[in-house]
């Protein structure tokens, strides 16, 4: 399958992290461009480019640790090479139940600030850029001086900030590194705006993934399925909920949505802080 050009360059769709939602977004989006997989694991890129070319996807496999400043400025420098980089779907990371406090910080705080500070000046115009959050993230907002820090301070020194220093607990570093990716996504959509390229953020709720499955069978399983039985839609999320959702913020119909969160998670945030109140209220006006 031939790439779809634009001019004489070919689209580029460039997919990190391929664990479950990341290959569903492959699919989604991949028709018609090369498709760039990165993931952490060699195998794991092979496996899934493998599956993707019976399929008829045109795939270019660069396995690539996201928390590593020259693996992903290599990323973007072959994506760049490929043609015109239109999406970048930022997909990779760890969850609580996965790794240590440090691994979840590096994965998934500075991982997405250097995949921002990397593909801001390759992004073509009108390119989008889609990075996952969590509904954690939405669940754990943080001091606004904080914030404000865990938004603008250079990459290099981020890691450096004393309240990331001071973390000890896995929940509590996914919490305000999903909170972090909302807060410098926001930020970084001004400098991606400069090539008039958007990127936003998707915050998930409990997604059917390995991750997702790790997480249901870890010691916070049940306060999980309890939030699964008390959110609106009554399950848990698919990877194809997200990839549709990554679809709308990187396709023509979201042209004037940048630097914001969609928060995909079937309704677990707002039973959890709105949901007992707005029942009472209801039950009140019968």
């Amino acid at each position: 399958m031939k790439g779809d050009t634009v001019g004489e360059e070919t689209r580029v769709v460039v997919i990190t992290g391929l664990g479950g939602m990341g290959t569903a977004v492959a699919r989604r989006l991949g028709c018609g461009s090369v498709v760039v997989l990165a993931d952490v694991s060699s195998t794991v890129v092979g496996t899934v480019g493998r599956e993707l070319r019976a399929e008829g996807y045109e795939i270019v496999e660069q396995p690539t640790d996201v928390s590593d400043a020259e693996a992903v400025a290599a990323l973007a420098d072959t994506a760049s090479r490929l043609g015109r980089v239109g999406v970048v779907v930022h997909t990779a990371g760890l969850s609580p139940a996965q790794a240590p406090v440090n691994a979840i910080l590096r994965v998934d705080l500075l991982g997405t600030a250097l995949m921002l500070d990397a593909f801001a000046p390759v992004i073509a115009p009108g390119g989008a850029g889609v990075f996952i959050a969590s509904m954690a993230g939405a669940l754990a907002a943080q001091d606004p001086d904080f914030e404000r820090r865990l938004a603008t301070t250079p990459t290099e020194s981020l890691l450096d900030l004393p309240e990331l220093t001071a973390i000890v607990n896995q929940g509590h570093a996914y919490g305000i590194a999903k909170r972090a990716n909302q807060v410098r996504v926001r930020a970084a959509s001004l400098v991606w705006g400069r090539r008039r390229a958007r990127v936003n953020t998707i915050s998930p709720g409990i997604i059917s993934t390995p991750m997702g499955a790790a997480e249901l069978e870890s010691a916070s399983g049940d306060m999980m399925r309890g939030m699964i039985a008390a959110s609106p839609m009554g399950r848990v999320g698919t990877p194809h909920d997200i990839a549709a959702a990554v679809e709308f913020l990187a396709g023509p119909h979201s042209t004037f949505v940048t630097g914001t969160d969609l928060l995909v998670d079937g309704g677990a945030v707002a039973a959890l802080t709105a949901g007992p109140t707005s029942h009472a209220h209801d039950e009140e006006s019968r």
